[in-house]
């Protein structure tokens, strides 16, 4: 079996955007969001029905963050989750402007190993 010489590609930070997803700023902020409320669940032992019971958000939607199904999360509500569960949250903004190599619409690069993946 012949070994394929694999480029390596630095990544942005944001996956989303490496892939060539449009909200990737969006879908990133919500994965942080989501990973901080696993870990409150963690640290709490708190199963998804005692969450529930907690914060009055369903048990199924403690499941769905678990198993990062976060498509019908809005950012807001997450921080409510958070919140709920006694976390305060701060968000600390930083705008760039995109340049050629990452903005939305091109996506990776079409030779990349992530254009690949993407497809």
């Amino acid at each position: 079996m012949k070994r394929e010489k694999l480029e390596l590609v630095r990544g942005s930070g944001n996956v989303f955007r490496d892939l060539g997803r449009e909200t990737a700023d969006v879908e990133q902020l919500k994965a942080l969001l989501a990973a901080e409320v696993v870990k409150a669940l963690d640290r709490e032992a708190l199963t998804v029905r005692a969450a529930h019971a907690r914060t009055g958000f369903a048990a199924a939607d403690f499941s769905r963050i678990r198993n990062a199904d976060l498509s019908r999360f809005t950012v807001d509500r997450l921080v409510s989750v958070l919140n709920r569960l006694g976390s305060r949250v701060e968000v600390k903004v930083r705008v760039r402007r995109m340049g050629l190599a990452h903005s939305a619409t091109s996506g990776p690069k079409a030779s990349s190993p992530l254009a690949r993946l993407a497809r």
